[in-house]
């Protein structure tokens, strides 16, 4: 038997075996043949008994050390910040994502040191890096603007919204279309699957908000989204919720101007209007209920015509009115869990 094909923890117990067995007086050539070692492997362990008793015989980690290699512990820190504190544009490199060849051409550059693509991975994997799906962010995000509604203004309205028995309403509005398909289908290598559908291309829009307990208005609907949309929106909130409600919406210009804005100012005693930061979509719940329709509503069915497709939207929207647990659910995903 070869010792080093064994599991660690076997490894570790065959030889505290072996060298008990030894102390008891069973000779090393009796030892290896009862179990099954090498003479020379049995001996080595014997030495490190007398060297350092039982402790000696623990496993030292197999394989070169994490982070060893051609570059130096101080090297290694600078490569690994200027990966996570850059893209590679902005440092000159050839590459729009950190990829293995990105890393490899930064060390050479930096330090005339070539590596190939398995060492850049073995490299990444000691410093704590995976490779990710990359999220995108508008350039046009005001970072300190999104930092303050975290920590500061939301909050801040939760404890007001507390105060007055509101409640908060999280909205959104996105529009939908027939050729829209989710998901993937199995099919013969090399044969990519055909789903068959109306060659006519129509559409809708619906609007949402939903709550942290679970509770879910809506509106779908034909056109543009507009001002007197919005405010219609707002007044079939009013008539379906009891008492003062908090409504967030994002910097869309239709929430900031003419009939909409008109109307909440006319309604402020019941309806407070609130806008969040610029270009940050990923904080807002209501943008989870968007993927959840195209993914779980219309990306399961192939309207034939726009009322089916508007039949298809409002029927999902139902029945996830009757599941209060589903919305409640999405407030739990990370990035808008200071919202739950």
């Amino acid at each position: 038997m070869d010792a080093r094909t064994l599991e660690p923890a076997a490894l570790h117990l065959l030889r505290r075996q072996v060298v008990q067995a030894i102390r008891g007086g069973m000779s090393q050539t009796d030892a290896a043949h009862t179990f099954t070692a090498s003479l020379r492997a049995v001996s080595t362990w014997r030495r490190l008994d007398r060297e350092g008793g039982l402790r000696a015989l623990t496993l030292k980690r197999r394989g070169r050390r994490p982070g060893g290699g051609r570059l130096n512990a101080k090297r290694a820190v600078r490569i690994r910040s200027l990966i996570v504190g850059k893209l590679p544009d902005q440092l000159k490199l050839p590459f729009y994502l950190w990829t293995r060849a990105a890393v490899a051409s930064l060390i050479a550059r930096e330090y005339g040191i070539k590596v190939s693509l398995v060492t850049v991975g073995r490299y990444l994997r000691a410093w704590g890096l995976s490779p990710q799906k990359p999220v995108r962010r508008a350039y046009e995000r005001n970072d300190a603007a999104i930092a303050r509604w975290l920590k500061q203004e939301y909050p801040m309205l939760a404890r007001q919204a507390k105060r007055e028995h509101a409640a908060i309403y999280w909205g959104d509005e996105m529009g939908l279309r027939s050729d829209h398909v989710t998901g993937t289908s199995y099919a013969p290598v090399g044969h990519t699957p055909v789903i068959r559908a109306t060659g006519q291309r129509f559409g809708c829009n619906m609007i949402s908000a939903i709550t942290n307990k679970g509770a879910l208005a809506f509106m779908v609907f034909q056109g543009k989204f507009k001002a007197p949309v919005f405010a219609e929106f707002m007044k079939r909130l009013l008539k379906q919720i009891d008492g003062r409600i908090y409504l967030i919406v994002d910097g869309h210009p239709v929430h900031r101007f003419g009939t909409a804005t008109r109307f909440a100012a006319t309604h402020s005693s019941r309806l407070r209007l609130i806008r969040m930061p610029g270009y940050c979509p990923e904080l807002n719940p209501d943008e989870l209920l968007n993927q959840d329709v195209k993914t779980n509503g219309l990306g399961k069915s192939r309207p034939t015509t726009r009322t089916e497709l508007m039949d298809t939207v409002r029927s999902h929207l139902y029945r996830r009115q009757k599941q209060p647990h589903v919305i409640t659910n999405l407030f739990r995903e990370p990035h808008v869990r200071y919202a739950a």
